[in-house]
């Protein structure tokens, strides 16, 4: 009867905790433990074997004596005492439901700029030289994720090799905001800020670009960039033949191009700033 009486205080006090929490689900998720066996310690069908009630101690930031106490006085004590290792866990899931939230905001908005694009900036590592390279923009879901595929010749001997970037979209107000990571070594994050089209033909883009350069420098950089809409479907390996590093004095490039991703500062700028 004993027993019996604290596999159900056990149960409770499991579900007072869970109570913390978005779901069940994210608990079994966060301490990797299969969602019927969970639904039996809530249940008070099953004791956790002393490992597992390790874990779920340690995850709910509560002693080993005190999860077994009788309901009422547990609950007493929870009310008094936060769980701080609750508090810590649960700040990155407020996190991510902000991201989902600013996702939700722009959603209808942000649609109309899916598909494919040439970006141009100069290249923060080959001084003097125009970067071309080809992203696409498609919606996975509730959120809007972006590939960027950079077409570089490490030299003239060797063949070219394509470095890729994977990140997420976001429209804020009247911003387009980019945000990607280097999907091979993983040692770069960049920022990219838009002008979003105001008119009824997408065409181009421009703003601005953050990141590191490709090279033992790591220098962070900042340049004007421009996006130019090529449509919601292209042909990816004759967009790619055309990417890769340009000479400023190429007669191959628009000129309008070259104008928008000059990284000049008037007089009277005291913020380097992107152009309309």
């Amino acid at each position: 009867m004993g027993d019996t009486s604290t596999h159900q205080d056990l149960a409770q006090n499991l579900r007072l905790l869970c109570s913390y929490y978005k779901s069940i689900a994210e608990v079994c998720r966060r301490l990797d433990i299969n969602r019927p066996q969970f639904n039996r310690y809530l249940s008070g069908q099953h004791k956790p074997s002393a490992n597992i009630l390790r874990r779920l101690c340690d995850f709910f930031g509560v002693d080993e004596q005190e999860i077994a106490l009788p309901h009422w006085q547990f609950q007493r004590l929870v009310r008094v005492r936060p769980v701080p290792e609750k508090k810590r866990q649960g700040d990155d899931e407020t996190f991510l439901e902000h991201l989902d939230k600013l996702g939700q905001e722009g959603r209808n908005d942000i649609d109309r700029y899916l598909g494919y694009y040439f970006e141009y900036y100069l290249s923060m590592s080959t001084p003097g030289k125009v970067l071309q390279n080809l992203v696409c923009l498609e919606r996975r879901g509730d959120q809007v994720v972006f590939q960027r595929t950079e077409r570089m010749r490490p030299s003239k001997h060797e063949p070219f090799c394509h470095n890729q970037y994977q990140g997420v979209a976001y429209l804020l107000t009247d911003r387009l905001f980019l945000v990607d990571y280097e999907t091979l070594n993983r040692h770069e994050i960049t920022q990219t800020i838009l002008f979003p089209s105001f008119r009824n033909r997408l065409s181009r883009l421009t703003g601005l670009k953050i990141g590191v350069s490709d090279n033992s420098e790591r220098m962070p950089c900042c340049a004007r960039v421009l996006y130019e809409y090529l449509g919601p479907s292209v042909r990816v390996r004759k967009a790619l033949a055309s990417c890769g590093l340009h000479d400023l004095r190429e007669d191959t490039m628009d000129p309008s191009i070259l104008e928008a991703v000059r990284n000049d500062m008037l007089a009277g700028e005291f913020l380097f700033r992107a152009r309309h």
